[in-house]
This record gives C-alpha cells, structure tokens and sequence, in this order.
C-alpha cells in the first residue's frame, strides 16, 4: 500500500533527525556569544516540535486502530451467538495488542478510544492530528463526554475546541477565557472539561448516580519490590468517609516517639482494619504487621475506639468503653 512506503519513508527521516541531534547533543562549537544557551533553545524547540509530532502520531495510530476493526468487523461472517460475537472481538483486540506489544486491557481501551474519535468527535479528532492537543488532552474528551447524547458531545467539543469562539471559563462566570485547551496541563483541562459537563449535563447528578454506584469494584494491582495496590471505585461520600475516618485514626496515633509519616499510619490503620477489624497501636506494635494480636477484637487509642461491624468501620463515643467488648448498636 502507498500509506505503508509512507510510514517507511517517515521512519528513516526520524532515524536521520535522531542521527543528527545525537550527533549536535555536546557540541558546544558555535559562533554565537552564548553557545550553552543556543544548544539549550534548540533543544526546547526541539522538543516543542516532538510533541506536536508524537500528537500527530496520536492521531494517525487512531485512525489506523478503528480503521482495522472496521475492516475486521467487515470481514467477520455474522456471529451466530452472543459468544462469537464476543469471541470476535477478543480477536480483534488480541490482535491490536500483539502488534503494539500492550496488554489486551490497553488494546481494548485504545480500540474504544478510537471509535469515539473517528465517530463521534470530530474536532477533538482534528485538533489531536494537527498536533494542537496531545494524546492525553483527547483521552480527556473521550472520558468527559461517555454518556452524552451527540448533541452534548458537540457542545462540549465547541466550547473548549471551536478556533473561532471566545470560551467562558466555567469557573469564573463572566470572565473570557482565551488559553487554549492544548495549552493546559491534562489534568487542569479534564476539571475544566468536567466541571462544564456536570453543569451543562442533560440529566441530574441523582440519576447519573444512580447508574454510576452499579460500577463499584476493587481492584488489586501487583507493584515491584514485594507491594502492590489496593483501590477502590465507591460513592463519593462513601470514600470520603472512609477517607476521613482513617485520617482521624492515624492522626491519634500520632506522637513524640512516633516516627511514621501520617501518610504511613492511614495504610497502617486501613490495612489493620481490614483485616483484622482493629487499629494497631503504634506504640505496642510499630510497622511490622507480622507481630498483630490476632486474639482482640476492638482495641481503644487515645480518646476513641474503632472496630468492624457489619463490613462498615465505626466509633464508639469514648474512651470508658471496655476493650474486648463491642458497644451495643452502631455509632455515628
């Protein structure tokens, strides 16, 4: 195909620049007054100019990605169940994931991605391959307009990504705002994206809830170095309470001859909830799990007193409560 003697031709002009920069990288030798600041500048606008190619590559591994599944579910004979249905498209992400040496989860989510692109969100699309936005601008306007109808999709696209409109900043009402979308770091763009959404979304924030609590999960990811991580997807006002609740607790294991970090106590204190429904003192037990007491049940530290019940962790009122003894009823 033309594309493919394209992409070769493209390939060797990168190994070439790669070529070249290696070999200016070090050299000081100029007739500038300042040299160390001109091979500084060059580098910067090198870079500069790398982004925006890698944001052009974006684009094109996106229309590469839907433009092979199209063609796969062109091919594919009709599914006579639900499981070949299924079971094709595993071969397609099987395939995607083969080829760009990524997990299978990555390949699904990049096939997904680029589906909502080509079809639904034509100026992010546009704005990703002339390199204005990069990869991760457009995967923020895939995940803030899932679950808008096509109209609010459009709306969206036009306020942050429409060149010829002056955009209100939704934070400030009244103000312009003139910075361009591409301009902002990923993660200031995505609370702009979602703090407009949530205030332009056709539907109440009760229902949308509603249909987002059936999402709750934990997940467990395996880490280097012997650890690992454990998350949780949960109602908001159920994570801040959880949230807040361990705060507390480890901040009462705090003390002069206490040396763990406050972030330390919280996974100390979730983690010794978990598993055993108790907090660990500090002072009698450290950081080594492996010495806990698995024969108590509800332990008291400073002026309160934690323990598991019913899979939610609670508090009693105070600190005349006899240890070993659950208190009778919840307490707020």
């Amino acid at each position: 195909m033309e594309s493919t003697a394209v992409l070769g031709a493209f390939e060797a002009s990168v190994a070439a620049l790669v070529s070249q920069v290696r070999r200016g990288t070090g050299n000081t030798v100029s007739a500038g007054p300042d040299p160390l600041r001109e091979q500084a500048d060059a580098c910067l606008d090198g870079l500069a100019r790398v982004a925006r190619t890698e944001a052009q590559l974006a684009g094109l591994k996106v229309l590469l990605a839907a433009g092979f599944e199209q063609a796969t579910q062109a091919m594919a004979p009709p599914a006579a169940s639900p499981q070949e249905h299924t079971a094709q498209e595993m071969a397609v992400v099987a395939e995607v994931a083969c080829v760009l040496t990524v997990s299978e989860r990555a390949a699904s989510a990049l096939l997904a991605e680029s589906q909502a692109l080509t079809s639904s969100l034509p100026r992010t699309l546009a704005a990703l391959q002339d390199g204005s936005i990069s990869w991760q601008h457009a995967q923020v306007m895939v995940d803030e307009t899932t679950g808008l109808d096509a109209a609010g999709a459009a709306a969206l696209e036009s306020h942050f990504l429409a060149p010829d409109l002056l955009n209100v900043d939704p934070e400030k009402p009244g103000s312009v705002w003139s910075c361009p979308a591409g301009e902002l770091v990923p993660s200031r763009f995505r609370a702009k994206a979602r703090t407009w959404r949530e205030r332009h979304h056709a539907e109440t924030i009760e229902i949308r809830h509603t249909r987002s609590i059936l999402d709750r999960r934990v997940e467990y990811a395996p880490d280097r170095d012997g650890m690992a991580w454990l998350s949780a997807y949960l109602p908001a006002d159920t994570a801040a309470g959880i949230w807040d609740r361990t705060t507390t607790a480890a901040r009462d294991l705090q003390g002069p001859d206490e040396r763990r970090t406050l972030t330390q106590l919280r996974a100390d204190t979730m983690a010794t909830w978990l598993l055993e429904g108790t907090t660990t003192d500090a002072r009698q037990h450290g950081h080594n799990y492996r010495h806990r007491h698995h024969d108590s049940h509800h332990r008291s530290y400073g002026r309160r007193h934690y323990y598991l019940r019913r899979g939610a962790i609670t508090q009693s009122p105070g600190p005349h409560h006899r240890p070993g003894v659950r208190p009778h009823g919840p307490h707020r």
